[in-house]
């Protein structure tokens, strides 16, 4: 997808999302409609589920599947979906013009240890180190938080701009592909499908481990469903503390979810280290301003989108 053609479909979301109709009011249902990537960060949610926890705070979640970002999107706009996990950047260009999302939560941080994003050289390539990827082209999806995380890892390394070559390979199995064929030099890929290109033969050159503040993904809520069920909100990210803290107790109790929602590969489901989830937070404003600017700097975003009426900690455990 090209940038132009992404600022298009997202100005046109924007539109379309303005005129949905709004959610259902706080006293008929506590129902939440969450859309559900296959990825690790969405853990916490089916450990709440699996443990009774939204239904302890007295709310039914319904996960609604989506294969790609670009569904997901599409969920949102037509308010099918209450909430989502995506990323600030995301946010951002919902609310470049109204307020459409607030983010209410980090969903998943890259910590020591664990990294969300990996960019990964080809075994065929011969590269061992960054510095080998100065000037090779590597993979990513263009215009999102993996070219966002790419281009900030790499610059914190030294690299120019000139020394950053990306290349849009949109889908991450053609990255894995390419990448075990030699026939492209580099991608980035998230975990735990970077574990399995690595288990495949990929080289990790270097991950967002070390830079937390650029790889994580938040929990947003669509503004409707934050001005009309509140309570709701608040209960659903309290069950969300809950599941986060018997995660990070016992995380090798919770493997086996990742394998029942097809997040795991089965080559990795025995022996992947699940990650440490973070507990209760928001993102920055150094870490939205950051986002902000290389939406910017890459013709993605053309005003200043408030963090103060996108970014909303008041639903969080223990905040009066």
């Amino acid at each position: 997808m090209t940038r132009k053609l992404l600022i298009w479909i997202l100005a046109l979301t924007a539109l379309m999302t303005a005129c949905t109709s709004g959610v259902t009011d706080q006293g008929e249902t506590s129902t939440l409609k969450i859309a559900a990537l296959p990825i690790i960060d969405t853990l916490p949610m089916y450990v709440a589920q699996e443990e009774g926890l939204f239904a302890k705070y007295g709310i039914n979640v319904e996960f609604v599947p989506v294969a790609s970002a670009p569904e997901r999107v599409q969920l949102v706009t037509a308010g099918q979906v209450d909430g989502v996990i995506n990323e600030t950047l995301v946010v951002m260009l919902f609310n470049q013009e109204t307020v459409q999302q607030q983010v209410v939560r980090y969903a998943l941080r890259p910590t020591p240890g664990h990294g969300h994003f990996f960019i990964l050289a080809s075994g065929e390539s011969g590269i061992t180190d960054v510095e080998g990827l100065k000037g090779v082209q590597i993979g990513v999806s263009e215009g999102t938080v993996i070219e966002y995380v790419t281009d900030r890892i790499l610059q914190d390394a030294g690299f120019s701009a000139e020394e950053i070559n990306t290349i849009a390979v949109p889908r991450i199995s053609d990255r894995m592909s390419l990448l075990a064929a030699g026939e492209l030099s580099a991608g980035v890929m998230p975990d735990p499908l970077a574990s399995l290109a690595v288990q495949q033969g990929s080289v990790n050159i270097i991950d967002d481990s070390c830079f937390p503040e650029y790889g994580f993904s938040v929990i947003s809520f669509r503004q409707e469903v934050i001005d009309e069920t509140p309570d709701t909100v608040k209960g659903f990210l309290a069950a969300i503390e809950e599941a986060v803290i018997l995660i990070n107790n016992n995380p090798d109790a919770y493997r086996t979810i990742l394998s029942e929602q097809g997040i795991l590969p089965d080559s990795l489901k025995d022996t992947y280290p699940v990650p440490t989830f973070p507990t209760a937070g928001v993102p920055a404003e150094s870490e939205w301003n950051d986002a902000m600017l290389w939406l910017q700097e890459n013709g993605l975003l053309n005003t200043d989108v408030s963090f103060s009426d996108s970014v909303n900690s008041s639903f969080l455990p223990d905040h009066d």
